[in-house]
């Protein structure tokens, strides 16, 4: 009996060694990259992280208690309102905010507020409020949550009284996808060019290669400053958008280009390319069809990587005054409030948007270091 239980026993783990070396052998590259990432918690949790303020990004309108633009008369400068679950008598009456009153501080003209008592406003959520275009298409006035007849700002107001986590929500939609429709914009010149320069060589090579030489000595601040410099004040939103967007890009593409030669010079001797060509299979699609996939994984991490430095040179422009302008936001125009120190001083909640931009930046590096490990090829399961 116990031979045969130690036979059994013996042979259970012998099938499943082979089924997973099974398992292993006919993976994909991308499930073999899915496999690694998964183990990566950190990363796992920031791209999870990231996913979910893209959502809010792009549906910030409902998650907004006021439009980005309303502005409330004599709420100037307020700090965070607290959410209470008990009043006074320490009755639990669920979540409300009290309502507020100020007065001026004749020896520092700061307007001081403080909390009604006798005044209770309770959360709702899922209710209608002020009405606002959702992606300037559709009316609509449903949203999470607010106040009723009273004020709720969970991050305060500013110097013009509008809320500012309503603002820093409408401003994440342009912060956040700048950053992606600049990437990608760079991630087509830097494939198709370093793709062309590498493959083809000689005379290309050296024209391609000599741009990118001349455009990586050029200090990228001072050329964003005054590229963006002369788009017209005058401009729409979206065009303002997009001529950003392709300012940003004009940089970033030179190094990815310079990567994907180097390892296209290597490749395009392989056996499998000479039969390719000897097969008919057009330049282009050799490209694209053989080349490049090859290289995905390293081209994947290099985007997630570039993204933080898409939104950090967009906030930089926008907080010198030379990036989106009003009445757009972005977390760059945001910050263009905390540029006096009296205002970081009297009014720290205004400083709440480079919190985002701090984290977001943490978001994709931690997302591009586990993408990284999964892609390497000589990196363990």
């Amino acid at each position: 009996m116990s031979s045969s239980s130690d036979e059994i026993g013996g042979a259970t783990p012998a099938t499943s060694l082979s089924n997973a070396e099974e398992r292993y052998y006919i993976a994909s590259q991308q499930q073999l990259i899915w496999r690694r990432f998964k183990r990566h918690r950190l990363a796992l949790i920031s791209g999870l992280v990231l996913i979910i303020m893209y959502f809010l990004a792009f549906t910030y309108e409902f998650w907004s208690p006021y439009r980005a633009v309303t502005q409330h008369q004599g709420f100037v400068n307020t700090p965070p309102t607290p959410i209470r679950f008990f009043d006074a008598a320490g009755n639990f009456i669920g979540p409300f905010v009290y309502g507020l009153k100020y007065e001026l501080n004749l020896d520092t003209f700061e307007r001081v507020y403080t909390e009604d008592p006798d005044a209770i406003h309770r959360i709702r959520f899922f209710t209608n409020g002020e009405p606002y275009r959702f992606w300037g298409r559709f009316e609509m006035d449903l949203h999470f949550f607010d106040a009723g007849e009273g004020k709720v700002f969970l991050l305060g107001s500013d110097g013009l009284g509008r809320d500012v986590l309503s603002r820093i929500l409408a401003a994440s939609r342009i912060s956040l996808t700048i950053g992606l429709v600049g990437v990608f914009l760079s991630f087509f010149l830097g494939a198709t060019l370093g793709g062309i320069s590498g493959f083809y060589g000689g005379a290309v090579d050296i024209v391609i290669m000599r741009i990118t030489e001349i455009l990586s000595a050029i200090p990228q601040i001072p050329l964003w400053i005054a590229l963006a410099a002369i788009v017209p004040i005058d401009w729409p939103v979206e065009r303002t958008y997009f001529a950003i967007t392709i300012i940003l890009s004009t940089m970033t593409w030179t190094g990815l280009a310079r990567a994907v030669r180097a390892k296209l010079l290597e490749m395009r001797e392989h056996d499998y390319i000479v039969a390719a060509k000897i097969a008919g299979a057009s330049d282009i699609r050799i490209i694209y069809e053989h080349l490049l996939p090859g290289y995905i994984s390293f081209l994947i991490v290099n985007i997630t990587i570039a993204i933080p430095g898409m939104i950090l040179g967009e906030t930089a422009l926008s907080f010198l005054g030379l990036g989106i302008r009003p009445p757009a936001v972005s977390w760059g125009t945001l910050l263009e409030g905390a540029q006096n120190i009296s205002n970081i001083a009297l009014y720290p909640w205004l400083l709440t948007p480079a919190l985002f931009v701090i984290a977001t930046v943490l978001l994709f590096n931690f997302v591009g270091d586990g993408l990284r490990d999964a892609a390497d090829p000589y990196k363990e399961l």
